[in-house]
């Protein structure tokens, strides 16, 4: 079994790095619109907040989780946005505060779990590497939207591989949550990391293939950027198919973001 280790220090690493991006803001500058529509930084960091402290229950307290997710299914069409409200209403420094401190919380609890347990959540089942790597994912891309709202410009790491990873994983769902029957093969997937590396999954003979910067992939399977914006290419329908659909994250289709400078959307 691999050692769960890295990714646990890489969730806090984009922890650390998303927070000192917010530590200094100003009460305004909490109430600034993200592209999220109706969400300011306040929103996106009570979200993860709140989806912190749904994992930290998930790896710690079933019963409490299994309640959540019965909340979630009675409105599962606001449950998430309810969330997101209720902690963007507390003054900054209390909201920083408790996601300072459910983060703590779930980083211990991850790392103090069994080897090969698996802990429930809104899809199957999931192991601590795999809960870590989920919390990567979203931390990174509501980060991207703090980012976005400051017009502030982050560094790309390498820490990207595990988006990349769930980005590829999810390539079946993300075809079935549109309907579309699934692609018979495997693709071939070559992105260039942010220090240079090729990070290449799937089968080298594959004839259908997508290529370009992990940066686009992660902006794209997260759906932070519209497709027409990135330098991503794609080789056969399927492939160039999945490029317009492609979600990293559970749930149904997002609404994406529009290219830049198009106001239609």
């Amino acid at each position: 079994m691999a050692d769960p280790t890295p990714v646990f220090d890489d969730l806090r690493a984009e922890s650390d790095e998303l927070d000192l991006l917010v530590a200094e803001l100003s009460p305004e500058q909490w109430t600034l619109a993200t592209p999220a529509p109706r969400w300011t930084i306040a929103h996106q960091i009570a979200h993860l907040a709140w989806t912190d402290r749904s994992a930290l229950l998930a790896v710690t307290d079933e019963d409490a989780f299994r309640a959540l997710v019965e909340k979630a299914l009675a409105a599962p069409g606001s449950f998430v946005d309810e969330g997101a409200e209720d902690g963007a209403r507390l003054p900054a420094a209390e909201l920083l505060a408790r996601w300072r401190e459910g983060r703590t919380a779930l980083d211990v609890a991850l790392r103090g779990s069994p080897p090969g347990a698996r802990f429930p959540w809104y899809g199957p089942p999931m192991s601590a590497a795999s809960m870590a790597n989920g919390r990567l994912m979203e931390t990174w891309a509501h980060g991207q939207d703090v980012a976005d709202a400051l017009q502030a410009t982050r560094a790309a790491t390498d820490r990207l591989r595990h988006v990349v990873r769930i980005g590829v994983r999810a390539r079946d769902f993300a075809f079935g949550v549109h309907g579309l029957s699934t692609p018979a093969d495997e693709f071939r997937v070559e992105l260039v990391g942010p220090s240079g590396d090729l990070w290449a999954y799937g089968p080298e003979e594959a004839p259908q293939r997508v290529t370009g910067p992990a940066l686009d992939f992660c902006l794209l399977v997260t759906q932070r950027a519209h497709r027409a914006d990135l330098a991503l290419h794609a080789d056969g329908p399927d492939a160039d198919r999945w490029l317009d659909i492609a979600q990293a994250f559970a749930g149904p289709p997002g609404a994406g973001r529009p290219p830049k400078g198009d106001t239609t959307l």
